[in-house]
């Protein structure tokens, strides 16, 4: 019978997660949970864009077809304008903020949201698309 309890106590001790570990995960969590909100936070304060229209402003500028400044520099405004849509005060500022909140945000918390879970608060989201 003590063998079979030193079994026990040596299972349950190898489970238990080194300091290293335990601050490794608790650090992981933090991330995940911080992070995507800095982010959504610094680009609402300092520039009019939310991560849609900023990602597809950054994936538009990739797709310059000349290098002649004129055509460079009109291709830019056209860009900017449709990014302009879905960013702050755009028509399409509500489907941005969803593609950020809901698509974005999930994407860099492997599939959660800011509460841990994998399923979207539908009661939330009258209140992304602007009614209350």
């Amino acid at each position: 019978m003590s063998a079979q309890h030193e079994e026990q106590q040596q299972i349950t001790k190898d489970q238990k997660p080194t300091w290293s570990e335990w601050a490794k995960t608790q650090y992981s969590a933090q991330y995940e949970s911080w992070v995507p909100w800095l982010e959504d936070l610094y680009l609402r304060y300092f520039t009019k864009d939310n991560k849609a229209s900023y990602a597809t402003k950054d994936t538009l500028s990739k797709t310059k077809v000349t290098n002649i400044e004129q055509v460079d520099t009109l291709q830019d405004g056209v860009h900017n304008l449709v990014a302009g849509q879905i960013g702050q005060g755009g028509l399409g500022q509500p489907v941005g903020d969803l593609l950020s909140k809901e698509g974005v945000n999930r994407t860099e918390r492997k599939g959660k949201d800011e509460k841990g879970g994998y399923f979207p608060d539908v009661r939330n989201v009258g209140g992304l698309l602007g009614r209350k």
